[in-house]
């Protein structure tokens, strides 16, 4: 389950547009985050550009090394929709359980 949710909160952070990749772990890793580590994100983007869900380019900086930008390929987009929309239902269900 923490894969997937995981993956989630990875495609989900892009859904805004491109990011790179030291935005987007501090995102994910910082304070009030999912509680992902650095070493858990970064192979999980390579994975997903791999799988065809995310583009990666690389951009040169006027002061500081290049910056690797990473956004959802149309792919990426329909796999986060869809992850949203189970995650919808799963919470909906999940408090009706919780609650009792």
């Amino acid at each position: 389950m923490r894969k997937g949710a995981a993956e989630f909160a990875v495609l989900s952070a892009l859904r805004g547009g491109e990011l790179y990749g030291v935005e987007l772990v501090a995102r994910l890793t910082g304070a009030g985050s999912v509680g992902l580590s650095e070493g858990t994100v970064y192979p999980l983007l390579r994975r997903l550009q791999s799988d065809g869900r995310l583009l990666a380019r690389w951009d040169d900086t006027d002061n500081g090394p290049p910056r690797k930008y990473y956004s959802l390929t149309r792919t990426g987009r329909e796999a986060v929709e869809g992850m949203a929309a189970f995650w919808s239902e799963f919470e909906a269900q999940l408090n009706l359980i919780v609650r009792v």
